[in-house]
């Protein structure tokens, strides 16, 4: 049951975030919907509604059938184009921007149901003309539950025209831009916590290592479930690894304190709260968020792409990103409810996260009169935000190497 609910937990993010999660439920809907429209349709009151409006009166099998199959057959290539469209839309993406900002436009819920309601409205109808047979008594026909897939396939061609709409709007690089910068803003709210400059004592008592029992990216642990034991087991922990890290099997994982050996039942425990899989999700780790519009950057300014407007909007988004995380990060120490530590992980430093996303942008860039004006505006704001001056050295490192460029390349 616990390796069931650590695989449930590793995947939950997968599962609501691929493509087919929507349509699979909105087409059970409609399924269920359909069900329920045959129930109403050959009930005694809805024998009786039919009655009083003759137009609803539709006694034909063949005629019946045909608006079936010409809805169904319709709305098939309603979706097939539709959907032809988002693929061409991913491929462009992955090939000129990154194949990690991918996630973000899947999990694109209008997209999702868009494509729900299509595949429902097809289940609908193909459910429907199975129903549809002659019988000794006469024919067979839901006239009620036809009229309604009539006024769903209306629906769905003015769903249509919006979708294109959107589709247009989809394909802009400040759209999905945008769409990351605002993933990740949401991501360090929920996560984040205001930075606080509390020194971190090293540990002087014994402690055992446990080692990676799977190799894969190290995504974190079950909060709750790693302070429930550790309070339990009066045990501390210190996860040895960032959040991202690739480690083999094996590898130092995690440095418990607090016993001089622990059962295999309590390894397993432990085990079980830590996650290991692959993708960025950003939900997960606001660091993906930065990562992934760095990699936008650069590979918008690669030879092949060579679009630095582009990696302008990148800039402009992680200067948002930076504002932000110059006070806040993810806690450091955890507490139980009496205010104890009994999980420390390892956080990067605004610093580390700085060059790691900025200055490979910087590297590919530097020749460009956009990139070191992006740059040095980026810089002048993120000045201006660090009341405090903690991170002035690493911001004056960085003006002092843009200006240098600019007046290199002027002369």
């Amino acid at each position: 049951m616990k390796k069931i609910s650590k695989w449930l937990r590793e995947h939950y993010a997968k599962m609501i975030s691929s493509i087919a999660f929507y349509p699979a439920i909105i087409a059970v809907f409609f399924l269920l919907l359909s069900v329920l429209m045959l129930k109403v349709d050959f009930s005694p009151a809805g024998k009786q509604f039919k009655q009083q409006l003759s137009w609803l009166s539709l006694k034909d099998a063949s005629t019946a059938r045909s608006i079936l199959t010409t809805i169904a057959g319709g709305i098939i290539s309603l979706t097939v184009f539709s959907f032809s469209m988002v693929m061409i839309i991913l491929n462009q993406a992955a090939s000129q921007m990154s194949n990690r900002i991918l996630n973000s436009m899947i999990e694109n819920r209008f997209q999702q149901v868009v494509l729900g309601i299509y595949i429902g409205t097809i289940v609908y109808a193909l459910f429907l003309l199975s129903t549809i047979r002659d019988i000794s008594s006469g024919v067979y026909v839901p006239a009620i539950s036809i009229y309604l897939l009539i006024l769903l396939t209306v629906i769905d061609i003015f769903l249509f025209i919006y979708f294109l709409d959107y589709v247009t709007q989809t394909v802009k690089f400040e759209t999905i831009i945008k769409r990351v910068q605002m993933q990740t803003v949401k991501s360090m709210q929920k996560h984040y916590c205001l930075e606080t400059q509390e020194r971190i004592d090293e540990e002087n008592q014994s402690f055992l290592v446990l080692p990676a029992n799977e190799s894969g990216y190290y995504q974190g642990f079950d909060q709750k479930r790693l302070l429930a034991l550790a309070n339990r087991q009066e045990l501390r922990f210190v996860m040895m690894n960032r959040k991202g890290t690739y480690l083999i099997k094996g590898a130092d994982l995690i440095r418990v304190y607090g016993s001089e050996r622990l059962s295999d039942d309590l390894k397993k425990e432990i085990y079980l709260s830590v996650v290991f899989f692959g993708g960025q999700p950003i939900e997960q780790n606001p660091e993906y968020g930065f990562r992934q519009l760095a990699e936008v950057a650069i590979k918008a300014l690669s030879p092949g792409i060579n679009d630095p407007a582009t990696a302008v909007l990148s800039i402009n988004a992680l200067s948002d990103l930076f504002a932000y995380r110059l006070n806040h990060c993810l806690p450091v120490r955890l507490k139980n409810e009496q205010g104890v530590v009994l999980i420390r992980q390892i956080v990067p430093t605004f610093k580390e996260l700085f060059e790691d996303c900025i200055y490979p942008v910087w590297e590919y860039g530097k020749d460009d009169r956009y990139i070191r004006d992006a740059l040095l505006h980026m810089l002048n704001q993120l000045e201006y935000q660090d009341k405090e001056m903690r991170h002035a050295k690493l911001f004056k490192k960085l003006h002092a190497q843009v200006l240098k460029s600019r007046i290199k390349t002027a002369v």
